[in-house]
């Protein structure tokens, strides 16, 4: 088995915790947490073989604000990342740029899937895919995505481990 870490990187309050408990335990919770430092998790991904299985520990890392920047002692020794913007706020958008500028200062080339969070809102949202078209991230690495509804959240993280795999 291949243990891989990711990191759940982002804005504060887009839905990084919500999304992870919805792949790991398959569970939504309209009660927002606040993440302080960070939070790991474990989840194993069955593949087509036993010898393809990978044991995803993710780190869910405190949100990117005026006040909380992030942290690349976090990012140490990732595979991969996540990174997670709100759609029904803008500014979420607002500090991606420096959070991928510190992911390959810190880590050089690795996967990124971008998530645009709370899909279950898209008629509310405040941008939509083209406007992250900037971030140089692939489209077939960037996911509409709902916590609540879960939709698309376990397709991002299987593409993760897809590119992380190779």
């Amino acid at each position: 088995m291949l243990n891989k870490k990711i990191c759940m990187v982002g804005a504060f309050a887009v839905g990084k915790t919500s999304l992870v408990k919805q792949f790991v335990e398959g569970i939504f919770d309209e009660k927002y947490h606040t993440t302080i430092g960070v939070k790991i998790d474990k989840k194993v991904i069955e593949k087509d073989s036993k010898s393809d299985t990978v044991q995803l520990m993710i780190w869910d890392i405190e949100g990117v604000d005026v006040f909380t920047n992030l942290k690349p002692t976090y990012l140490r020794g990732s595979s991969g990342i996540i990174l997670v913007v709100d759609g029904t706020r803008r500014k979420t958008l607002e500090p991606t740029e420096e959070i991928i500028s510190i992911i390959k200062e810190h880590l050089g080339n690795i996967p990124i899937v971008l998530l645009i969070n709370k899909s279950d809102l898209e008629t509310s949202w405040q941008f939509q895919i083209e406007d992250t078209l900037t971030l140089g991230i692939a489209d077939s690495n960037i996911f509409k995505t709902s916590a609540k509804n879960d939709n698309n959240v376990e397709s991002a993280f299987e593409r993760l481990v897809e590119l992380i795999s190779k």
